[in-house]
């Protein structure tokens, strides 16, 4: 449990609840859920510029960093067809995947085939089902897909100002502006009431609050003087208490909710907002092809991961169809921002085309 840890090392009741949201960010798990430490460890791997466990922000936007990598890859000869729908993966008579076909008819030849898509997606929607042994089958349907996160980006149009750390009277971004910034995380309690609240159906009632102001250290996302602000909350369930689906109602009731927590650690923002998009988990399925919504392409739970992700012995990268890949968050080491199994993914698949 994530709660032993953090007791055996701190005494701060604060502190412990705020590193808590990594063991249970984009995970519908409370601090108290067995294998939550995995999640807070994924989070402190890696380094940023020689900082272990450091995070940092895209300049640009995230889309700035898929775009960095789209020029490497077209320096090097890559060719890239964006906005341009998989239909299905091509297969030889032999079963190896030859290519992908695209929605408007267009089929493009290869002799690998890499998909960064969710396992679900890859297996269940662009590969015939016939093809794939009946057992790994049931394992990718009946992956844990849960996800508790509704993301929200808001425009103000002025520095949001915390009675913790009033703002100074330039107006000028302050260091904790340029920081993430937790609500709602006054205790552990609180996250695993949250958790529970979600667990029956209803979004959370005091959602833990994910806050950060991109645009006080990249001004060039919003206009002088304005902000843009991220919020990543939860806990949100995917289906609401008796089968009810996510209306424009609900979605406006959940951030309105939302909204006036962060009211209570910084008046005047509600009043300082121009604009908001609310991204449920059922949004993001359908927008970005997160299953479930869940940001990892499949909880990061202990039955998930290592030999087990995306199943037991396809941890490989490799899959059932030869020369088709898993390459994105589904494979291990699992989903965040660091390349590993986009690289794993390369190094294999390289391996094998050198004997084709």
């Amino acid at each position: 449990l994530l709660r032993q840890i953090l007791d055996q090392w701190f005494e701060s009741e604060p502190l412990k609840a705020t590193l808590a949201t990594d063991a249970v960010i984009g995970a519908m798990a409370s601090p108290y859920t067995p294998g939550s430490g995995y999640v807070l460890l994924h989070h402190v791997m890696g380094e940023l510029e020689g900082q272990q466990g450091a995070w940092g922000y895209v300049a640009g936007g995230m889309g700035a960093l898929s775009q960095a990598i789209a020029c490497a890859a077209t320096a090097l000869g890559a060719h890239i067809f964006a906005e341009k729908t998989v239909c299905h993966v091509l297969l030889g008579r032999d079963g190896q995947a030859q290519g992908i076909a695209l929605q408007d008819g267009t089929e493009v030849r290869s002799k690998l085939v890499l998909s960064s898509a969710s396992p679900q997606i890859t297996f269940l929607e662009l590969v015939p089902q016939e093809q794939l042994p009946k057992d790994f089958v049931q394992r990718i349907r009946q992956a844990d897909t849960c996800s508790p996160v509704t993301k929200i980006n808001v425009a103000v149009d002025r520095l949001p100002n915390f009675l913790a750390a009033p703002n100074a009277r330039d107006g000028q971004p302050l260091p904790h502006h340029q920081c993430s910034i937790h609500l709602n995380c006054e205790g552990t309690h609180l996250l695993h009431q949250a958790f529970t609240e979600a667990t029956h159906g209803h979004p959370s009632s005091r959602p833990m609050i994910e806050l950060c102001i991109p645009s006080v250290l990249d001004p060039g996302l919003a206009p002088h003087g304005c902000h843009v602000v991220s919020l990543f909350t939860q806990y949100t369930p995917s289906v609401l208490a008796g089968g009810w689906p996510w209306d424009e109602e609900a979605r406006n009731a959940y951030a309105d909710t939302v909204f006036d927590c962060i009211e209570d650690y910084a008046p005047g923002f509600k009043a300082s907002v121009v604009g908001r998009d609310i991204l449920t988990p059922p949004d993001l399925e359908r927008i970005f092809g997160l299953p479930g919504g869940n940001i990892f392409h499949g909880a990061m739970s202990l039955d998930q991961l290592y030999f087990t992700r995306p199943a037991p012995s396809y941890s490989g990268y490799r899959s059932p169809i030869p020369g088709l890949y898993l390459c994105g968050s589904g494979a291990h080491p699992g989903g965040g921002v660091m390349g590993a199994a986009g690289r794993n993914a390369a190094q294999v698949a390289l391996e094998d085309f050198r004997h084709l």
